[in-house]
């Protein structure tokens, strides 16, 4: 079985959004990554060597934050790409999808389809050989 067979003759849909977010995306994952580094550096090299309790855990405090914002990027611009790659597939080519056989497609049934009546209906599945 052949998977994403393409319809002939489909239209695509013109792009948009998707692929200028698409192109960004690794500047923004790196940009989103490096800046809260840079300045968690900052926070490490201006704060003194041999602090106190308060300045120790205000400094872990920094550590866990950025750990945070960091995580909380990451997620968000896979979530993009995820939603980038949806429109894509969804704009492309239409495909070719296996066919359903719909028993009840020019009117309504009045009663719901019996377990046999869709087995019934369904094409058989070929045979594997071993």
């Amino acid at each position: 079985m052949k998977w994403l067979q393409k319809i002939p003759n489909s239209v695509r849909e013109a792009s948009g959004l998707e692929w200028t977010l698409w192109r960004k995306l690794p500047m923004i994952a790196l940009l989103g990554t490096v800046v809260p580094l840079l300045g968690l550096l900052a926070v490490h090299t201006m704060t003194d060597a041999d602090a106190d309790a308060i300045q120790a855990r205000w400094l872990q405090m920094a550590d866990y934050f950025v750990g945070a914002v960091l995580v909380f990027h990451w997620t968000m611009v896979i979530t993009v790409a995820i939603g980038c790659v949806i429109v894509m597939v969804m704009k492309g080519p239409g495909y070719v999808a296996d066919s359903y056989p719909v028993s009840h497609a020019d009117r309504p049934r009045v009663m719901p389809e019996t377990a046999e009546e869709a087995a019934a209906s369904r094409p058989a599945r070929p045979r594997e050989t071993t």
